[in-house]
C-alpha cells in the first residue's frame, strides 16, 4: 500500500531525501520545486517502506489505506499528479560543504529566526565551526512559523521544533527583542562579525492603490493573521467583526485561511493557539458570508487544490460560485485536476449585493472583480467592483506581501527585496528567504534558498574577501546589553513558552499566547 503526502505538507523536501526509489516529487532540482505549496509520491512506483513519514518534520505523511474523511481526497490529488510515465531520473546527491580545516571558525550573524533563517543557522552548523549570533526584532523566536500559520495549522507549526534544536545549538547565541537598523546598525553588526545573513521575511504588504483603501475596517491580511496569532504589534481591536458580510481580496492560500477562520465555528478554534482575543471577538461575531474577489477567472485561483479542499470539508458551509462573468463554463471546460476543476460540484448563482446575506454561513467565489473603490465616510460599507457595489463592513486585502527596508542594506522598491546575487547583497553581506526572493513559495522553498546563500559565504570565506571582526565576540555581548537593554535570549523565550503552556493547561488549551509586548517581556524574566 503506497503512502501519501497530505495537506499539511511544509515542501522542505525531507522526504525526497530518504526516498530510496525517487518517487516524491518535485524534486529541489526540478523547475517547479518552490512554486508549488506541496510535493506528491507517485503510488507506481512507492514500496511502502515509510521512510518519508519518518522524515516529515509535520507529520504530513500516511499510507494510503489510513487516510479517512476529508484527508482520503489526498490519495487521489498525489495519484494524479502522475498522469505520464514514472520519472526514473536521478539527481546528483548533494553533500554538505565543509570549510577547510586550517580557516578559522568565522562569526556569523543572522538576523531573523523564521524559517529562512532555521534553515541558515542549520546549514552553517553542518558545514562550519561558526560562532553564530542570532538577532530578531520579535521578543519571541519563530517569525513566520508563530505569528504567520494560520492557528488551526497545528501540524505546519510542527516544524519548529527541528529549528528549535539548532537554536539551541552550543555555538549559536540568540538575541530577541532587538531592532536591527535602529538599536543596532548594520555596521556594528559587520565591525563585529565576518559575515551578515539577513533573513528579516516580508513584514510590509502590498496595495491595492484604489481609493478608499485607508477607511476604517479595510485590513491587509499581515494584520488579521498577526490578529489570530497574538502578535504583538496587532492590537486587539485590530479586527471589527460586526458586519454580517466581509471582503477577502485574492484567492491565494492566505485568503482562504483568512476566509476559513471568518466562518470556523469558534468551538474548534479553541482548541488550537489563536489568541484569547481574536477567539473572543470570533464567538460574538456578525460575519456570516465571506466573498472571495478575483480580479481573473476560475483558472487563475492562486489557492492550492488541497487547502480548498481541506476549507470545502472541514468547514461544512454553503459554498457557491457567484455568477458574474459567466464562470460555469470556465469551470465546467477545466481539467478536473486543475483549481477551477475543484469548483465543477459548487453551484453558480447570482446574488443582491445590496441585500444582507441569507442565514446561514457560507462562502462565496466572485470571479472578474478586481475591486476598483471602497465605499463609506469613515468606514469601508462596500466594495466597489465590475459594475456592483457589494455591501461589506469588512474587507481585508490578501494579495500578498512585500518586503520592507533594513537602514543600511541595499533594498529595491519595485520588487520590495534586497538585491542579491545567488544570496550575495556584497561580500560580508547576504539575504536568504523571502527578503531575498519575494513573498512567494511555503516554508519548505527555504530549504534550498538557505543552501545557495550558504553557499556564497562559504565561497567567500574561501576566497579571503571577507574582512575578519574588529571587535571581540564579548564586546558585540556589551553593545547588545548597551543598545537594546530589555533583551532577551534564549532561556527567555523557553520562560515564555512554559508560561504560555502552562496558561493553555488551565483553560484546556496547547496555549494561550501573550499578546502584548509588556507581558511577554515580564514572561521571559519569570522564574521556573
Amino acid at each position: 500500500m503506497a503512502y501519501a503526502i497530505t495537506q499539511t505538507c511544509c515542501a522542505d523536501a525531507s522526504c525526497v531525501a530518504v526516498c530510496p526509489v525517487n518517487c516524491i516529487h518535485p524534486t529541489p532540482d526540478e523547475p517547479d520545486f518552490g512554486t508549488t505549496d506541496t510535493l506528491y509520491i507517485d503510488p507506481r512506483t512507492c514500496i511502502d517502506c515509510g521512510a518519508c513519514a519518518d522524515a516529515c518534520p509535520v507529520e504530513a505523511i500516511f499510507p494510503v489505506d489510513r487516510l479517512f474523511g476529508a484527508d482520503a481526497a489526498h490519495a487521489e490529488l498525489n495519484r494524479r499528479h502522475f498522469t505520464g510515465e514514472a520519472d526514473d531520473t536521478w539527481s546528483a546527491p548533494r553533500f554538505p560543504r565543509s570549510l577547510p580545516r586550517e580557516l578559522a571558525a568565522p562569526r556569523v550573524a543572522v538576523v531573523g529566526t523564521g524559517p529562512a533563517a532555521g534553515y541558515a543557522v542549520q546549514n552553517l552548523l553542518r558545514s562550519t565551526e561558526a560562532e553564530i549570533t542570532v538577532l530578531d526584532r520579535s521578543p519571541v523566536p519563530g517569525g513566520l512559523i508563530r505569528y504567520g500559520v494560520a492557528p488551526d495549522h497545528p501540524s505546519t507549526k510542527r516544524i519548529w521544533h527541528s529549528f528549535a534544536t539548532a537554536f539551541q545549538h552550543p555555538r549559536v547565541r540568540m538575541h530577541l527583542n532587538v531592532d536591527v537598523g535602529n538599536e543596532l546598525t548594520h555596521q556594528d553588526l559587520q565591525t563585529h562579525h565576518h559575515a551578515v545573513i539577513y533573513a528579516v521575511g516580508a513584514a510590509g504588504d502590498r496595495r491595492m492603490g484604489i481609493p478608499g483603501e485607508e477607511l476604517t475596517a479595510s485590513i491587509p491580511a499581515t494584520d488579521f493573521v498577526g490578529w489570530c496569532n497574538a502578535a504583538p504589534d496587532v492590537g486587539a481591536e485590530a479586527v471589527d467583526l460586526s458586519a454580517q458580510r466581509a471582503v477577502v481580496v485574492g484567492t491565494g492560500n492566505v485568503a482562504l485561511d483568512v476566509a476559513r477562520i471568518l466562518l470556523s465555528d469558534p468551538d474548534e478554534l479553541a482548541g488550537t493557539d489563536i489568541a484569547e482575543h481574536a477567539l473572543a471577538a470570533l464567538r460574538r461575531s456578525a460575519v456570516r458570508e465571506v466573498v472571495l474577489l478575483a480580479r481573473r477567472g476560475p483558472a487563475e485561483a492562486a489557492y492550492t487544490i488541497p487547502e480548498f479542499l481541506d476549507l470545502r470539508d472541514r468547514l461544512g458551509i454553503e459554498i457557491v460560485v457567484d455568477d458574474h462573468g459567466d464562470p460555469g463554463a470556465a469551470i465546467a471546460a477545466a481539467d478536473p485536476a486543475s483549481t477551477a476543476g475543484v469548483l465543477a460540484q459548487l453551484p453558480v448563482r447570482g446574488h443582491d449585493w445590496q441585500q444582507p446575506p441569507a442565514p446561514g454561513a457560507r462562502l462565496v467565489l466572485r470571479f472578474h472583480s478586481a475591486p476598483e473603490q471602497l465605499l463609506g465616510s469613515d468606514r469601508v460599507q462596500a466594495v466597489r467592483t465590475a459594475g456592483t457595489d457589494i455591501a461589506a463592513g469588512l474587507v481585508v486585502r490578501a494579495i500578498g506581501n512585500r518586503g520592507t527596508p533594513v537602514p543600511g542594506v541595499a533594498f529595491d522598491e519595485h520588487t520590495g527585496t534586497i538585491p542579491h546575487t545567488a544570496g550575495r547583497v556584497e561580500p560580508g553581506t547576504y539575504v536568504v528567504g523571502w527578503a531575498k526572493r519575494g513573498a512567494r513559495g511555503g516554508i519548505g522553498a527555504n530549504r534550498g534558498c538557505a543552501a545557495e546563500t550558504v553557499d556564497a559565504v562559504l565561497d567567500d570565506i574561501q576566497a579571503g574577501t571577507l574582512r575578519g571582526p574588529t571587535a571581540g565576540a564579548g564586546d558585540f555581548e556589551r553593545l547588545v546589553r548597551a543598545r537594546s537593554p530589555q533583551a532577551l535570549g534564549w532561556r527567555e523565550a523557553e520562560s515564555i513558552d512554559r508560561s504560555e503552556r502552562a496558561r493553555g493547561r488551565r483553560v484546556g488549551r496547547p496555549r494561550v499566547k501573550f499578546a502584548t509586548l509588556p507581558d511577554l517581556l515580564a514572561a521571559g524574566r519569570r522564574r521556573r
